[in-house]
């Protein structure tokens, strides 16, 4: 457990807040100078706050009250930075070590089950085939991954990740996700994961705290932040929607579909490489559904889900946002005024969302569940 109270100025920027985080993956989320990089900074005791007081599983790392301070090294926080920053005249190998390195020359002693540590870790970030090699010859995903496993054997009680994959494009940080997953499922380290991707948070949040000019806006669950109506102008409306917990039921091989059982029904999504019973997770971006008054018949979309109108939203010009009530939660339809008016869309009416396949994200929650192998991603 992580609980933060942070009051500081940096130069113009005020930070005033509070959270707490459990076990799982905590992403602070939110535009750029919202403040993320800044509580991380005050969480690994690189910045002294001007007020606050961070405790991380009972250990109290600052209480400005009693004028306590515990200085960075003394923490056993893992922080990895958006560049690996990895020693590039060593190996793979003696990168991943010299974390353990104490001051005096020595090394962190390990404790009991912790001796196995290190060929665990590198298979769960899956860098053994590099251990020889020099930061140079690595793809920016592995440079990442090295990072991580330097940053997780120093045996940390907390690990930071500031925006790790930032500088990378869109095939190096496919490669890298499902390693997180590993580490977010595998792992019993609380993780605080910064990113201002809605895609990257849905995908690997336990828990968002969303922030906003140096304030904590909302936090919980990562469905129901990434669900709230009225926080799509601060998480970004061309992303918004919703995210499904899901079990994998089987495989088409015909058709190249995995079909899913969800809140409110079936799913059948592109391929998703997972067993049958391996528990998924599912978004469905609100501008991908359409509403119906009636089950539709003779349509190329394969997803029809029952449910009910819950809340709606503020009106963007032509467009309104609402939000489609499933046994167990809930999905998001962006539709056009006109839609809303002629269908008689109020709150309690029943309807049927209707999905694209093509237009669903799916990803396992990772190889403990799901028989040993990252799950690679699904959809469009």
């Amino acid at each position: 457990m992580l609980e933060v109270e942070l009051t500081h100025r940096f130069g113009d920027f005020a930070l005033d807040l509070g959270f707490s985080a459990g076990p799982g993956l905590t992403a602070l989320f939110g535009r750029s100078g919202s403040g993320k990089t800044s509580v991380v900074k005050l969480i690994a005791g690189l910045v002294r706050p001007d007020r606050g007081r961070v405790v991380v599983d009972g250990t109290v790392l600052v209480d400005t009250a009693r004028g306590l301070w515990v200085p960075p090294h003394r923490r056993r926080i893992g922080y990895v930075f958006q560049d690996a920053r990895l020693f590039p005249h060593l190996s793979v190998q003696q990168n991943l070590f010299y974390g353990r390195r104490v001051p005096g020359g020595g090394r962190q002693a390990a404790g009991d089950g912790e001796r196995d540590e290190p060929d665990r870790i590198i298979d769960l970030l899956g860098i053994g085939h590099l251990l020889a090699r020099r930061p140079g010859a690595l793809s920016g995903g592995e440079r990442q991954r090295v990072a991580i496993g330097r940053a997780l054997l120093a045996f940390p009680r907390l690990l930071l990740l500031d925006e790790p994959f930032a500088s990378l494009d869109a095939a190096r940080k496919e490669e890298i996700l499902p390693y997180v997953e590993r580490l977010r499922d595998q792992t019993r380290i609380p993780v605080i994961y910064v990113s201002h991707s809605i895609p990257e948070v849905a995908r690997l949040a336990s828990t968002v705290v969303l922030l906003s000019d140096g304030r904590v806006d909302a936090a919980g669950p990562v469905a129901d932040i990434m669900g709230r109506l009225d926080l799509y102008p601060k998480t970004g409306r061309f992303e918004a929607g919703a995210v499904l917990e899901a079990r994998v039921i089987d495989q088409d091989e015909h058709y190249g579909l995995t079909r899913l059982a969800c809140p409110g029904g079936m799913l059948e999504v592109p391929r998703i490489e997972a067993p049958s019973g391996a528990a998924v997770r599912v978004r469905i971006r609100a501008r991908d559904v359409i509403v119906a008054i009636d089950r539709p018949t003779g349509l190329s979309a394969r997803n029809v889900l029952a449910g009910k109108i819950g809340d709606l939203g503020p009106v963007h010009g032509p467009m309104r946002d609402l939000s489609i009530a499933l046994p167990g939660a809930s999905l998001n339809a962006r539709l056009t005024l006109r839609s809303i008016d002629e269908l008689g869309l109020a709150h309690g009416k029943a309807v049927f969302a209707v999905i694209k396949s093509v237009a669903i994200d799916g990803h396992g929650f990772g190889p403990e569940e799901s028989g040993g192998s990252p799950a690679g991603p699904a959809g469009s």
